[in-house]
């Protein structure tokens, strides 16, 4: 998989449950964070989008879980964005970086609600375009002669 952004992170104290694991619901943060950085490192701003009336929100998540991060461990939380008709898929995967191992897969589904109604947002568009003609430009993708 070609990933488009990569954030590294560390597990805080406090994310982890009884058990000196990553408490499963602060996975769905490390994810969540990782989109908004991603965003902004491509000048896009997510409070910006929502005081112009655009909302981007979480329609869908799977999060399959595949070995434990614990308390002090440094990871890379990594992110690759394609669509589907109207939807904003998001595969995003992390990795503990001491030793490469996976730690999660999730695939995150979002939509745009554009003054409350189902719609399209030009910014999350462009991204994808920049993305694409990026891979055409270096051989990765044929594009359409239709």
């Amino acid at each position: 998989m070609q990933y488009q952004f990569d954030l590294e992170m560390k597990v805080r104290d406090y994310e982890c449950d009884l058990q000196g694991i990553v408490n499963n619901a602060n996975y769905q943060h490390y994810i969540e964070h990782t989109r908004h950085e991603f965003l902004l490192s491509r000048g896009v701003s997510f409070a910006e989008l929502h005081n112009r009336g655009i909302d981007a929100v979480v329609a869908r998540l799977n999060m399959a879980f595949k070995t434990p991060l614990h308390s002090g461990d440094r990871f890379l939380s990594r992110l690759a964005m394609r669509k589907e008709g109207i939807k904003y898929i998001f595969q995003q995967d992390i990795f503990r970086l001491n030793d490469q191992k996976p730690v999660i897969r999730a695939t995150v589904e979002a939509v745009c609600l554009v003054q409350g109604r189902l719609g399209t947002c030009p910014e999350l568009d462009e991204l994808l375009l920049e993305h694409t003609t990026g891979e055409a430009e270096n051989g990765k993708l044929t594009p359409d002669t239709d």
